[in-house]
Order: C-alpha cells, then structure tokens, then sequence
C-alpha cells in the first residue's frame, strides 16, 4: 500500500475540514461566480485544484521546502500574487454590471485565473509543508503519499469551492435584471480582488 489506510481515514476529515474553511480560494472562486456566471467559478475551482496538485507535486520532490527556506523566493511570489489579484481587480471594475447577454467568461481563462491564483500564494505552499508531512510515512515512498493526500485535498476543495462559486454565480443571474444589483456586482468583486490581495501582502510567515 502506498498510504496506510487508516492514516488516509484520518486524513479525509482533517483535508474537508481545511476545504470548507473559508480562505483566498473559497472568496476568490465566489467573486467569480458573483463576476462571471457558475460555469465559470466551476472551471476556477478546477484550476485552484490544479495549482494544489502542483504544490504537493513540488512539496514531495522537495522544492517546496527550499523554496519556503529561502525568503526572497518567498517575497517574490507573494507580490506577484499581489499584482495578479490587483489585476483582476481592475477588470471587475472596468467590465461593469453584469447583463443577462453579456458575454460569458471562458472556461479556459476562468481555468487559468484559478491556478495563477493558487500558484502565486506562497501561503498554500507553507500550509502544504505544515499539514501534509504530519500524515507521511517516511518508510514508504515519500512522493506517491504527497500526490494522494494532495489529491484528496484537491478533489474536496473543487467540489466545495465550486459550489460557492456556482451559489453565487447562480444569485448574480436571478438578480441580473436588478440595476442597483448589477451596478454594484462589479464593485463587490473588485472588493473581494482587493482584500485578496491586501491579505497576501500583509502576509506574515510566522
């Protein structure tokens, strides 16, 4: 066996518990359900659980680990993170309220959004050297073990962020026909870019 099993069961309700705590991929995943529609916080979620899988990937090989210990790295990632939620920020604001024939966003960028997002948050790569290794076997081989509890953690975030994210893409178009709705959907997005993006640079490492 690659995980002994009764780790894994132990792992499972610790990795929902961490899913269903609301955290930057959670409101990320919500501002664009609010912005964009369901599909596209689906597609979002996929991409956040994609750029986990990678940090578990990277945490397993042992890249993670040199990457937290070096400070600079740190800061690096951190504020292009800051730059990128910024960014989306500013395109909440300019596309405006929110028509029932408006253009949907793709799946694809939605995809990509998601996973810059995860990828640019060096908080998901302390949190992965700080939870996973607790559950890891060091006489068994030590990256399969990564690859099976991130992907546990992957699936359930998906399914719980896209969920959000379809709850309040669904909201956004019942109420599209709604002006004061509409004009404000554009600034709560961009509100909820921001505080992103002020949490990640008011990051702390300890």
């Amino acid at each position: 066996m690659i995980v002994d099993p009764l780790t894994l069961l132990a792992f499972i309700p610790a990795a929902l518990a961490l899913n269903l705590t609301p955290g930057a991929d959670m409101m990320f995943c919500l501002g664009l359900g609010l912005r964009a529609g369901p599909r596209p916080a689906i597609a979002a979620s996929a991409g956040i659980s994609t750029g986990g899988i990678v940090h578990v990937t990277l945490a397993g090989l042992g890249l993670a680990a040199l990457i937290a210990a070096l400070p600079l790295a740190l800061d690096v990632i951190r504020w292009l993170g800051v730059g990128y939620l910024l960014w989306l920020a500013r395109g909440a604001l300019r596309q405006g309220p929110m028509r029932p024939d408006a253009p949907h966003l793709g799946a694809a960028r939605a995809f990509r959004e998601g996973m810059l997002v995860n990828l640019l948050n060096p908080k998901v790569i302390l949190f992965v050297l700080a939870f996973v290794p607790q559950f890891i076997d060091p006489a068994r081989a030590i990256l399969p073990q990564f690859l099976i509890y991130g992907l546990v953690l992957a699936v359930g975030g998906f399914f719980i962020n896209g969920a959000v994210g379809v709850f309040a893409g669904g909201v956004g178009r019942r109420l599209a026909t709604s002006a004061r709705f509409n004009r404000g959907l554009g600034y709560a997005s961009a509100a909820i870019f921001t505080t992103l993006a002020a949490r990640l640079a008011l990051m702390s490492r300890s």
